[in-house]
């Protein structure tokens, strides 16, 4: 019999096919959403939010405030004359810096510092009601005229609302959780009389009286020699207590 030279087929291996179908597929993890990427997220929702709200007519905006004034009528106390020559003025600032601790406990934990700017002015006057019968002098002639005043007083500090203000506010932890349910309207009190008492204070020392006395003694030789007189003395009496 004669040998065919065809050989015959071979069967394929199957051990890669087998290798293929229990090869363990990669799969691709995904990282967890972590509470900081919310919170960024959130921050951010809430600046775009705001953004677009700005934008919005005052009408649309819910977030929008209104400003109502509900106060009533100012009523008139009382009414007196003055007497008075307002011959200065001074205008003053400080900067009240008013600190309250705990005496146990650490500043970050309870305590609070103020810096407070405080813009006021005080006014210097000489009272013509506190002169006597007799300190105005006129000869017979009414050519010479000497009259005695009483040293300038100074008013109380005026404090501008406008110009005062609270300039930083640090505030342990305690405070801060206090504040949230609500602050100590006294708080604000407290700093107006500090500053107003630092001013009234920084206005005796400084040289506003004697600029009050000249002025008024100018005023008055001034007006006497209007009047005719060609000799004026004015003198500047005690300080009235």
């Amino acid at each position: 019999m004669a040998r065919s030279d065809e050989s015959a087929p071979q069967k394929a291996d199957p051990a890669p096919a087998a290798a293929k179908r229990t090869a363990p597929r990669r799969r691709v993890r995904r990282l967890p959403i972590t509470p900081l990427l919310l919170i960024a997220a959130t921050i951010a929702l809430v600046l775009v939010a705001q953004q677009a709200i700005r934008g919005l007519p005052s009408w649309l905006d819910p977030f929008g405030e209104e400003t109502k004034d509900r106060s009533g009528p100012a009523l008139l106390q009382s009414i007196r004359d003055l007497h008075r020559y307002e011959a200065a003025s001074g205008n003053f600032q400080v900067i009240v810096d008013l600190e309250k601790d705990a005496k146990f406990l650490p500043d970050a934990l309870r305590g609070k510092r103020t810096l407070f700017v405080g813009n006021g002015s005080v006014d210097a006057y000489v009272d013509f009601s506190r002169i006597g019968s007799g300190a105005l002098k006129v000869n017979a002639d009414r050519t010479e005229a000497s009259i005695t005043l009483p040293r300038a007083q100074l008013e109380q500090t005026n404090l501008d609302p406008k110009r005062s203000y609270v300039f930083t506010t640090e505030r342990g932890i305690l405070n801060r959780f206090g504040d949230f349910f609500g602050g100590n309207p006294n708080d604000q009190q407290q700093l107006y009389v500090l500053a107003s008492q630092k001013i009234q204070a920084a206005a005796a020392e400084s040289g506003l009286r004697d600029r009050a006395d000249a002025n008024t003694k100018l005023m008055l030789e001034n007006m006497l020699k209007a009047l005719g007189f060609t000799k004026v003395t004015v003198t500047i009496g005690p300080a009235v207590q």
